[in-house]
């Protein structure tokens, strides 16, 4: 008997939208806290060390944990877990917001990303759980991914204005009303779903997990910080490896292992994984520039250099399901080559950026990348969620969004690197011999830091110093380009070659014992 899949309803469309609200939370907590760390600083005294540990903590965590949580939802249900973790984000941004120390500051940002790990796949795992529909799939999908990049573009945004007129913790209460919101909406719109045959949960291959992605991304972020591969950052990425090695191990033979490897003996499924990095490496590993550029080189306050990168995520809402609709025609491969054009396209015109003030060519570079960016990771996810085993959906989207932290931590860490080292050549070989070389030195760190120096010098010097680094910096900016250029060139080769045979959904019968699970 031919099985004809389920056509969601209003009640699913509607549940779609209260799903996106945890997404909103977590991705924008990543950024959110960049604009508030001078307030912290005041008001906390933290030591270096501990303002790095508040930003970075939180997505370590919820890169480390992402799989095992996966995995938990599988096993325990994908709605329960989800409110559980909007139960513990909520009590994380409370402890947060009403901080008295860095240490505790520090203590719940890690709880935060805790929280958020068990939020991102039982998210998706509950849409493609409520869409069977092909075409519906693809767009809910698309709703998710719009949804996941819109809360991290909008973090500065939401944060410059809170922080213009609340104390810092503002920018963490903000998320309790929404949390509320979802704990009273999910048990009314969301049906409960659970992997049949799931097993137990595995103490020691989680213990594992977060052995492995752990250290190999600290070393990635610690390269990055160095702009150089230090012998602690090589010995952390070694020893995520090793760990890593006897995890994959372990999942070989266990009989209900927590990732399952045989998703990886589907065609396209490792080639749509290494996809889904690249654009996440293009997307944040450049991003960063954009945002120093707009507050360093062009002068502007957090909440405007934010508002000038909203064009980027309310096109990408526009166009992405555009993107959708074209796959009724063409195979997604295509689709995201095209996508992966954008993103060359977009670095081609950050190449040409100027210390000079031209909004339209930076705003369109930040549309070209970010709207490209987009229409891959969403595309992306729904070929991910389509080549692999339905029942293991929960486990494989957080895979598919670990190796999209891998991708945004390798992103910073070799354009950061590259960058870093353009900047620091290119202000040596345009300063004024009247500078002294130790505050040149001190103004090779970043362009922030050329700015703050500048301060403390006399007109003449300070003006000499800013022109110099500004125009270093926008050389930095155009030859980093250069290598994201080659990079999305590459990206949109791979993706034909490797990815044009995906054109559907799983079968029938998949979609039936996806029903049944």
């Amino acid at each position: 008997m031919t099985l004809i899949a389920n056509r969601a309803g209003r009640r699913e469309w509607v549940a779609l939208s209260v799903l996106v609200l945890p997404l909103l939370l977590v991705s924008m907590d990543i950024t959110v806290l960049y604009f508030a760390v001078p307030e912290i600083a005041a008001d906390l005294a933290p030591t270096s060390t501990q303002q790095l540990w508040m930003i970075d903590v939180y997505g370590f965590v919820l890169a480390g944990m992402l799989i095992t949580m996966g995995n938990l939802g599988d096993i325990v249900g994908r709605r329960r877990l989800l409110l559980a973790g909007a139960t513990l984000f909520g009590i994380a941004s409370v402890m947060a917001a009403f901080a008295p120390t860095a240490e505790v500051l520090i203590a719940a940002r890690a709880l935060q990303g805790l929280g958020g790990a068990t939020l991102m796949p039982s998210t998706l795992a509950l849409v493609r759980n409520m869409f069977h529909d092909q075409q519906q799939r693809r767009s809910a999908i698309a709703v998710w991914s719009i949804g996941l990049s819109a809360g991290a573009a909008i973090g500065p945004i939401v944060s410059g204005l809170l922080l213009n007129n609340f104390w810092w913790g503002s920018i963490f209460l903000i998320n309790v009303p929404v949390l509320a919101l979802l704990w009273i909406l999910t048990p009314m719109l969301v049906p409960e779903y659970r992997r049949a045959g799931a097993g137990s949960f595995d103490a020691v291959s989680s213990l594992l997990s977060l052995g492995a992605i752990l250290p190999i991304i600290w070393g990635i972020k610690e390269a990055a910080a160095a702009s150089a591969l230090s012998v602690e950052a090589v010995a952390s990425i070694v020893g995520g490896l090793i760990v890593g090695y006897f995890f994959i191990h372990r999942q070989r033979h266990r009989e209900h292992p927590m990732l399952d490897l045989r998703m990886f003996r589907e065609r396209g499924f490792g080639p749509a994984i290494l996809v889904n990095l690249t654009a996440f490496l293009c997307l944040i590993g450049y991003g960063i520039f954009t945002t120093q550029y707009l507050l360093g080189v062009l002068g502007m306050t957090p909440l405007a250099a934010a508002l000038w990168t909203m064009a980027s995520p309310v096109l990408s809402f526009v166009l992405v399901p555009f993107a959708v609709i074209f796959t009724k025609k063409i195979r997604p491969a295509y689709v995201m080559a095209v996508a992966f054009l954008f993103v060359a396209a977009g670095f081609a015109a950050m190449t040409q950026v100027t210390p000079e003030r031209n909004m339209p060519l930076i705003v369109a570079g930040t549309v070209g990348i970010g709207v490209g960016a987009a229409i891959v990771l969403t595309m992306i996810t729904d070929l991910v969620v389509a080549v692999a085993p339905v029942e293991t959906v929960g486990s494989v989207s957080a895979l598919n969004q670990t190796f999209q932290e891998f991708g945004g931590a390798l992103g910073i860490a070799v354009f950061g690197s590259i960058g870093a080292v353009l900047y620091g050549h290119n202000l040596e070989q345009n300063v004024t011999p009247d500078i002294p070389r130790s505050t040149v030195e001190a103004a090779e760190e970043t362009i922030g830091s050329a700015v703050q120096i500048s301060h403390d010098l006399p007109a003449g010097a300070a003006d000499a110093l800013l022109h110099a680094a500004r125009g270093a910096f926008a050389d930095a900016m155009n030859g980093v380009a250069l290598v994201g250029l080659a990079v999305a060139l590459s990206a949109a080769v791979f993706t034909v070659s490797r990815l044009r045979h995906v054109a559907s959904l799983p079968d029938e019968e998949q979609v039936q014992a996806s029903l049944d699970s």
